[in-house]
């Protein structure tokens, strides 16, 4: 790992769906970094009034907003499962948009004096664009069938369609392979991966 010239170390975090990525991100910002969530710039990006929104309506049409002005997330996910196309022009839209968000968001922390950035990243590995801005890449890991109960649970779906979104990230395999380190969190009680975190933090200056 290598720091930048302003002395901050910039980590992305990622892990797929149901690994528990967002509760280590918090558990980090927690410690002391400052965490950077590009799910959240996305889906601000595309709520009522989001940058998005007009993008979206002009590439796929009214029907893909909904009445309160924000992305109808059913209509698109359904488009996105069924024509790989139409998450290449999603996504044409929303990265642009997140990678703004992150830059302003990374300055401000910066300026505030922050040592250590933690970009959570759900994509990082599929994106294949942040290996130069990164100092390291933390992976949350857990075993698929977990993912599968956790989500299955969380979100009341069905665990065929947990599966396709699954199917759809990078596999487990290639996350491993990008990873810098590695947090298992799978069968851990909230204080025990809490640990893992903490020593985590500690190699990073925290």
């Amino acid at each position: 790992m290598s720091r930048g010239t302003d002395q901050a170390l910039r980590i992305g975090l990622t892990g797929g769906i149901g690994s528990g990525k967002s509760t280590v991100g918090t558990m980090l910002a927690a410690l002391g970094a400052a965490l950077i969530d590009a799910d959240a710039l996305s889906r601000a990006s595309t709520a009522s009034g989001g940058s998005a929104v007009p993008l979206i309506a002009q590439a796929f049409g009214n029907d893909y907003i909904d009445a309160s002005g924000a992305l109808d997330r059913a209509r698109m996910r359904q488009s996105v499962f069924s024509d790989p196309s139409a998450r290449a022009r999603l996504e044409a839209i929303v990265h642009p948009i997140v990678l703004r968000g992150i830059a302003q968001q990374s300055q401000a922390a910066l300026q505030a004096g922050a040592r250590l950035l933690v970009l959570d990243i759900p994509l990082l590995v599929e994106s294949g664009r942040w290996a130069a801005a990164l100092d390291a890449v933390v992976v949350v890991d857990c075993r698929p069938e977990t993912q599968i109960e956790r989500v299955a649970q969380r979100n009341g779906l069905p665990r065929a369609h947990v599966q396709g979104i699954m199917d759809a990230q990078a596999s487990r395999t290639e996350r491993l392979r990008a990873a810098d380190a590695v947090l298992f969190n799978d069968g851990l009680s909230l204080a025990s991966l809490e640990a893992q975190v903490r020593s985590l933090a500690r190699s990073f200056g925290l």
